[in-house]
């Protein structure tokens, strides 16, 4: 067990290291920032200045050894546009993301388990094939797409709810429909075939023979064991809305990390973005390494793979 904890712990240092790389490199392909923080009209002389302000004058291999070094003692930076520590804007957002997360997390819940479980257990029928039809949609809409015509709809046209911003129930549904509406329809597919999985299992064939009402199989055996790996994804996918919601909190103008991650992108702020990409993908390798830990506690066949 500790030799497999190691090497799952070896593999989630490489990928943040590969991760920090990578986007360390994308973001100064992307410009001078220098000439986004000047003056209209600064000197040659003002621009070196403020390149050795923020330290880049230094080469590239420097700034990210730096980076490195400063990032394994919690230090990511001051933004340049903010002038404020990244850790401290990345905190401050955390809430609002939060919170826009945990509502789209309890949509596709919602929507996808129970039509999942619906489709399984009337395989082939008109319910499979409407819930077929909803995960096929669900995948094939895009998500901004569906932002836009709710906000046409509910704002524009009915005037219910408020077309941007943060604040009560109503700020936060349609950017929760919106963003969660994709990972309903995986989440469909999941449970169905996580259920089709059980359904055909010895124990659960074991169980009708004895006489228990299909209700009783589904709700007491099927059902619990079918949805440990659908709840497993529900974990995962909050993370990533937490932290890769970009297109749907700027289209709502909401206050959270994907449209901080946004405004650093378009304005050239080095440090931001690397924050940004840098805690949210620790989070997304850490939830994904608690996951493999829990998994080869319970499984103690997955200890022996690679």
């Amino acid at each position: 067990m500790a030799a497999f904890i190691a090497r799952r712990i070896l593999y989630s240092v490489v990928t943040l290291v590969i991760l920090s790389g990578t986007i360390f490199l994308i973001v100064r392909l992307t410009g001078d920032p220098v000439l986004l923080m000047a003056e209209a009209g600064a000197s040659t002389e003002d621009l070196a200045r403020i390149r050795q302000q923020w330290g880049l004058d230094r080469s590239w291999a420097v700034q990210y050894v730096t980076f490195m070094q400063n990032a394994l003692t919690g230090e990511l930076g001051k933004s340049f546009n903010y002038r404020l520590p990244v850790s401290e804007l990345y905190f401050q957002r955390l809430p609002n993301s939060l919170q826009l997360g945990l509502f789209a997390t309890l949509i596709s819940l919602l929507i996808g388990v129970p039509a999942g479980i619906v489709s399984a257990v009337k395989v082939n029928t008109w319910w499979d094939s409407i819930a077929k039809g909803v995960a096929l949609l669900g995948l094939s809409i895009p998500g901004f797409w569906l932002g836009l015509v709710l906000i046409l709809v509910f704002s524009v046209s009915l005037r219910w709810l408020p077309t941007s911003g943060a604040g009560d129930w109503r700020h936060v549904l349609m950017p929760a429909v919106a963003l969660g509406w994709y990972f309903a329809a995986s989440m469909l597919r999941l449970t169905r075939s996580s259920m089709l999985e059980v359904l055909g299992s010895e124990y659960i064939k074991l169980a009708r023979l004895k006489g228990l009402p299909d209700v009783v199989v589904i709700a007491m055996h099927a059902f619990k064991n079918a949805l440990i790996p659908v709840f497993t994804l529900a974990g995962v996918n909050l993370v990533v809305m937490v932290n890769a919601a970009v297109i749907i909190e700027v289209i709502f103008a909401w206050p959270g990390i994907g449209r901080l991650l946004y405004e650093g992108i378009f304005q050239r702020d080095f440090p931001l973005v690397q924050g940004v990409v840098i805690l949210a993908g620790f989070m997304i390798v850490g939830i994904n390494l608690v996951v493999d830990i829990a998994y080869a506690v319970i499984d103690p066949r997955i200890r022996l793979t690679r």
